[in-house]
């Protein structure tokens, strides 16, 4: 596990970014997993600099860690309008290429199925961005998710739902399941780069690093995966 700490979000965001574009120049087709929330907000926005100046994503293949259940595609806080408003949208990638799971699927299991055959179809992830919630959660993999877990639907956690009610208008409208790539299918990505910024994070990076590999502390699986940077600033880092 390499750890890269860096002195704020800013600059968090750019060595990131600075990785993701290196990936895709050594393999312009390359499959990217993607994250949500605020922590890659930065990294996008770096991104969609990059492409301003060249940088070309028309060959890349895309697979979000997840999607709340029960909001449609053009909520403004689901997944999909998300990816467009701060990614999508801004640069050159083919729309066809571009997966998140369905969370208003009939079937939520057999989307799961579906999402977990379209990451294998693809030859599997080259590199997958990760963030981390305060209780060491990733994607939204919870404590206790086991780590042989692939696509699934979970119930979100109390303090999921409260880190995440700041993006709702009240904490009654977060959701309360997710479809969410399981701890194995990230853990099957080839490179796998983790971002946290913040003191609020910095338990979690620590339980990530020296603690011991347990279902507890889903992030602390990571040690065992042979290409893993920890990209944090100095705030998330100050336990290390």
């Amino acid at each position: 596990m390499k750890i890269v700490v860096v002195a704020n979000f800013d600059s968090m965001s750019a060595e990131v970014a600075k990785m993701v574009c290196a990936q895709i120049q050594r393999k312009p087709n390359s499959v990217l997993g993607l994250a949500t929330g605020s922590t890659p907000l930065g990294v996008y926005e770096l991104l969609v600099e990059y492409h301003a100046r060249g940088a070309d994503f028309s060959k890349l293949t895309t697979f979000n860690l997840d999607e709340y259940v029960g909001l449609a595609r053009d909520h403004p806080q689901s997944y999909h309008w998300y990816m467009q408003e701060n990614l999508f949208s801004k640069v050159n990638i083919d729309p066809r290429r571009t997966f998140i799971p369905n969370g208003l699927a009939e079937d939520l299991e057999a989307e799961c199925q579906r999402y977990e055959g379209l990451i294998k179809q693809a030859g599997g992830i080259d590199l997958q961005l990760l963030g981390i919630g305060t209780n060491g959660h990733i994607g939204f993999n919870e404590p206790g998710t086991g780590f042989g877990s692939i696509t699934h639907v979970v119930d979100l956690a109390e303090s999921t739902i409260r880190d995440n009610s700041r993006f709702f208008e009240s904490i009654e409208e977060v959701p309360k399941q997710a479809i969410s790539m399981g701890i194995k299918t990230i853990m099957q990505a080839k490179e796998i780069i983790l971002m946290a910024s913040g003191g609020s994070k910095a338990d979690a990076i620590y339980a990530t690093v020296h603690g011991p590999v347990t279902t507890a502390v889903p992030a602390s699986v990571l040690q065992l995966h042979p290409a893993v940077t920890l990209v944090v600033d100095q705030a998330a880092a100050s336990r290390l």
